[in-house]
């Protein structure tokens, strides 16, 4: 991954020739996994209060929007210490947002767990005041074996309220936007496809927040003393079954669908034969987590505490729909 400061666009990285003040440069925010849903939306958030803010990177060229949004890019990645450690000289804030969802056992242990326990040694090291790290909802002392995504989460967050590093913990719910996200999938399926497959009876909950409300507290937490040493639920201000969620895409796009409901039974045995091919929408280890109950989570102290409005579901799977 590679790492910029988002503070003028002829700027080098911090530690690596930067002529930024030195004033700015302790209140630089570094953020990982930059390029990806989440990270575009944050960045332009930050960007667009003028916050310095440097992104790890591993490809300079998938990078070029966020040098064009005045970032600066630090060149490294999630699995190499020593480049961590340069990307968090000088920084003030982490933000860390750098997951898998697919992979073998060793895959999560690697990218997450071993990486965030070196992020955040690197962190302490640099003595940065605070670091932000995105975990998931569901998470829990009672789930983390029941994948090795939970458990590597579970992992990240134990090691970072471990660290002594003034920390902030969000645990999103599925994130929804125009852009990136599960939504266009579901959009492209229902809009496309004559009958609707469903994983299970349908029945389970979910709570999507849009992207925008979730770039909104992360770049609030930087700074916002009420957060400090909290873990927080995020997710959107409606609770919808996965039936209801289907009928509201169909309706937005004016589409009459028939939901064929698929056993996870079944769906298991799908995911055992096809999971590795490019493409294949679900894994085992999803299905697991999505058998395993709803998702939804308590907004009440989030809200408390950061006082954002959010984005209605309706609202959310029509902005997805008019721009695509």
């Amino acid at each position: 991954m590679t790492a910029h400061v988002c503070a003028g666009r002829q700027q080098r990285p911090a530690g690596v020739g930067s002529r930024l003040p030195l004033a700015q440069l302790q209140h630089v925010i570094l953020v990982t996994g930059a390029t990806g849903f989440i990270g575009r939306h944050l960045v332009a958030a930050l960007r667009s209060h003028d916050r310095p803010t440097r992104c790890l990177v591993r490809s300079e060229e998938r990078a070029r929007s966020l040098e064009q949004l005045g970032c600066t890019l630090a060149r490294g990645d999630i699995g190499d210490p020593k480049s961590l450690r340069a990307a968090c000289a000088g920084a003030n804030v982490v933000v860390h947002l750098v997951a898998i969802i697919r992979g073998k056992p060793g895959d999560y242990e690697h990218v997450m767990s071993e990486g965030t326990r070196s992020l955040i040694e690197a962190a302490a090291d640099a003595r940065v005041r605070r670091f932000i790290l995105v975990s998931a909802l569901g998470v829990s002392e009672s789930t983390r074996e029941l994948t090795p995504y939970y458990r590597a989460k579970w992992y990240e967050e134990k090691a970072l309220k471990a660290s002594g590093l003034e920390h902030v913990i969000f645990r999103p719910s599925f994130v929804f936007g125009r852009d990136g996200g599960v939504l266009p999938i579901f959009l492209r399926l229902v809009r496309y496809s004559p009958l609707t497959p469903v994983l299970g009876p349908g029945t389970q909950r979910l709570q999507p927040i849009a992207v925008g409300d979730v770039a909104s507290h992360l770049a609030r937490a930087v700074d916002l003393e009420a957060a400090r040493n909290h873990t927080f639920d995020l997710a959107g201000p409606d609770r919808v079954s996965w039936n209801e969620l289907y009928e509201l895409m169909a309706r937005l796009l004016g589409k009459r669908r028939r939901r064929v409901h698929i056993p996870f039974r079944l769906a298991r045995v799908q995911a055992a034969l096809f999971e590795r091919l490019p493409g294949f929408p679900f894994t085992r280890d999803q299905l697991k987590m999505l058998a395993a109950g709803d998702n939804v989570g308590d907004l009440e102290t989030t809200s408390q505490v950061f006082g954002l409005s959010l984005m209605p579901l309706e609202e959310q799977v029509r902005q997805a729909v008019s721009g695509g």
